[in-house]
């Protein structure tokens, strides 16, 4: 089977609208979002319900649907507590997002947000006992840990380096061959939807920073 595999949308409805265009050009049996779907950009609930209308779509919960449900944000870091304090007032779509999985089994391939709620990065040591599907960490790669693949397909909303650049990946269960998927996108439609939401300046001057 062929999977699209998504992480880290982060409530960017354009990348996500444009992603999903692209794959209709290709063959894909199914969609997986790793999670962390919500939060930072201004479309969390059009994201939600996008991908929950999507045929043979499977949801993982990331630590963002964590802080929505709680409605409390557990980091430290300022940033995030002032994107998540301004982007959950809005938010609506809790039944939807409480559904979403832990992690999921799927044709002997483990699909999850993190492991042990850290960032995985391709120098990260860790241990697998199965081929492993991750974000979180917003960092696209492929590499082998005990005869076992682990793979993250970055992230498809708001790339640490670039902004205006969308990850995924395309991902064969037969083979584990994966095909990844980068490429720029137009970020003003996000940016100016940002400003006229009213967006703590501080929360748009860290997007306008990583513009490449």
């Amino acid at each position: 089977m062929r999977l699209a595999i998504f992480s880290d949308i982060h409530g960017n409805l354009p990348s996500l609208e444009e992603a999903l265009a692209d794959l209709k050009k290709k063959k894909i049996d199914a969609y997986f979002f790793l999670g962390d779907v919500v939060n930072y950009g201004p479309w969390s609930n059009e994201c939600v319900e996008l991908i929950e209308n999507l045929e043979n779509s499977f949801k993982v919960m990331g630590n963002h649907e964590e802080y929505y449900l709680k409605k409390r944000c557990d980091t430290k870091n300022h940033l995030t507590q002032k994107f998540f304090n301004f982007c959950i007032n809005d938010f609506q779509k809790f039944d939807l997002i409480k559904k979403y999985k832990k992690e999921i089994f799927f044709e002997k391939i483990k699909f999850t947000h993190s492991l042990d709620n850290k960032y995985i990065y391709e120098d990260t040591v860790v241990k697998i006992n199965e081929n492993t599907v991750i974000g979180h960490s917003h960092n696209q790669f492929k590499k082998k840990v005990n005869n076992f693949w682990i793979i993250n397909p970055g992230s498809l909303g708001q790339n640490r380096k670039e902004i205006n650049r969308m990850e995924y990946a395309i991902l064969n269960t037969k083979s584990l061959d994966v095909e990844f998927m980068s490429k720029t996108y137009n970020v003003n439609k996000l940016l100016n939807k940002m400003h006229s939401a009213c967006y703590p300046k501080e929360c748009i001057d860290y997007y306008l920073k990583k513009i490449k």
